[in-house]
């Protein structure tokens, strides 16, 4: 019954994705970042290691706006992060590696004021994530499946202005999840025993703001050189969880830089 209400929130989403436009033959804008990230990271998973490990993290970051040929304020987002970290424990005598991928689709709003140099966009969205940690001293059970699906709302803001007659643009983007289902083994369970013998023990549940509150947010700058736009920038992601009589946190803050590109595509 829960899980029904994940899908029943998560329905006005895919039938809004659902736009059947193809009929009109106009100009669609597309808007397309490429971004890699270097920084640090902190890790706690209690399944592993009641220690906290810190260390560095490398990300690469992919998204695509695509605006609507039939609603002029509607956009769609479709965002990929990979990233990988290796970090140490306090005592500097053992390690975790981390492998994690994000994809996330959203439907947003726009609204210009200010003549439109400010520009503000909202909506709801998804966010998926599949990965694993990796505890090198561990022997019974040394690796964490993470997997979770969320109904996820984000939103944005964008100023354009000008310094030195040169144009910038400062961005801030967020997202949290608000409800979802996660994958996790329960407090002394092992791999062996959830898929090797099929003893199920509420290995996916249900998540709330409650149990596993998090948060994406970038904030950047693009600027102009000839003819590039360039975008630098901090992307903070803080995610959470307590599932299971488990703890779990990775916080990563990221120095971002990339291009952006803007282009537009002609169907019939």
């Amino acid at each position: 019954m829960k899980y029904k209400l994940l899908l029943i929130a998560l329905l006005p989403l895919a039938l809004w994705a659902q736009e059947s436009d193809s009929l009109h033959s106009q100009a669609v804008e597309h808007t397309r970042v490429r971004m890699l990230g270097v920084g640090q990271t902190e890790l706690l998973d209690t399944y592993l290691s009641p220690e906290h490990y810190t260390g560095g993290e490398f990300r690469l970051l992919s998204s695509d706006e695509r605006k609507s040929r039939k609603y002029e304020n509607i956009s769609y987002f479709i965002t990929h992060e990979a990233h990988l970290s290796l970090s140490n424990n306090r005592a500097d005598n053992n390690n975790e590696f981390a492998a994690m991928y994000n994809f996330q689709y959203a439907v947003h709003r726009h609204w210009q004021l200010l003549d439109g140099r400010l520009l503000l966009h909202a909506g709801p969205g998804i966010d998926a994530n599949i990965g694993m940690l990796y505890n090198m001293r561990n022997g019974n059970n040394p690796t964490q499946l993470k997997l979770s699906l969320n109904l996820a709302p984000s939103g944005g803001a964008s100023y354009t202005f000008t310094l030195w007659n040169k144009p910038l643009k400062v961005n801030y983007d967020l997202m949290f999840p608000i409800l979802g289902v996660m994958f996790a083994p329960n407090f002394g369970q092992s791999y062996y025993e959830i898929f090797n013998r099929g003893n199920y023990d509420k290995n996916v549940r249900l998540t709330t703001v409650a149990s596993t509150p998090s948060l994406r947010q970038m904030l950047s700058l693009d600027f102009k050189i000839k003819k590039c736009t360039f975008r630098v920038g901090y992307l903070g992601d803080y995610q959470q969880a307590r599932i299971n009589h488990l703890k779990y946190h990775s916080y990563s803050h990221m120095l971002m830089l990339g291009y952006v590109s803007h282009f537009t595509i002609t169907k019939k």
